[in-house]
């Protein structure tokens, strides 16, 4: 009976240091965390929309600075709907008066040639002012930039028209840099014949009165012709009567404009 009780006792003892050394095997010193940290992925902010400013419709005067240049003002047109058609770029037309309108009283512009009418136009519309001498393309390229870099437009719609010395401009400044513009409107102008392949591609559209007694009609013929013989993209339309303004009828006619817009670099 004793050694039963001994023998029962030894196997009490063994199975015990079994348990104790089976816990001690699965113990951790480190606890176990309930609620393990969440860990979460930065959100990118969507990227900016255009940052352009907002512009007072219709048309007001606006200052640059051309370094010395002889242009400090134009006048900008911006259309109704402009600020409240965030996501559109606009078609831009600029606009080079004549030598009657050179000076510093910008406001004289406001009864001129595509000034004139350009209210309700589906475009934004530049006119600097010429102060003294002649439209030179060194300037004109200062206020190109400006325009890029301030207006909400579309690069691959700038056009470029003027009248009389702005004819001569649109020419000269159009066959020096044809890349910066989709189409061009000269109006009783003339230029260089020698440049003209450098407009061969460009959609051009000329006008001139046969009469013309201040710019003669054969200053647009030449030009024309030259283009024509390069098989340049030009079209020409010669008023028979009408003298120095060609532009009156030309900026009133709604085709003109059908036909510039549909134009793109």
């Amino acid at each position: 009976m004793k050694k039963r009780t001994i023998k029962i006792l030894s196997h009490v003892i063994v199975l015990s240091t079994l348990a104790l050394f089976s816990c001690s095997k699965t113990e951790t010193t480190q606890p176990v965390a309930t609620n393990p940290p969440v860990t979460t992925t930065p959100v990118t902010p969507p990227p900016a929309g255009d940052t352009f400013p907002q512009q007072t419709a219709g048309i007001t005067i606006q200052k640059i600075d051309t370094k010395g240049g002889n242009i400090s003002n134009y006048l900008l047109y911006i259309p109704s709907t402009y600020n409240s058609e965030k996501s559109h770029k606009w078609p831009v037309v600029i606009f080079l008066h004549g030598v009657g309108e050179m000076g510093n009283d910008i406001n004289v512009l406001r009864n001129v040639g595509l000034v004139r009418v350009v209210s309700g136009k589906p475009f934004v519309m530049i006119a600097p002012q010429c102060l003294s001498g002649w439209w030179n393309p060194q300037y004109l390229d200062v206020l190109y930039k400006e325009v890029l870099a301030k207006y909400h437009v579309d690069p691959s719609r700038i056009y470029l028209t003027g009248l009389s010395m702005g004819g001569y401009g649109t020419w000269d400044w159009s066959s020096a840099h044809p890349e910066k513009f989709a189409a061009i409107i000269p109006i009783s102008g003339g230029g260089d014949v020698n440049r003209m392949p450098a407009l061969k591609t460009m959609p051009t559209w000329v006008f001139h009165s046969a009469d013309d007694p201040t710019v003669n009609v054969e200053n647009s013929r030449v030009l024309v012709k030259a283009l024509k013989a390069i098989g340049g993209n030009v079209q020409y339309t010669e008023y028979p009567n009408g003298g120095h303004d060609a532009w009156t009828r030309t900026y009133a006619n709604a085709d003109v404009y059908t036909w510039l817009l549909k134009q793109h670099k």
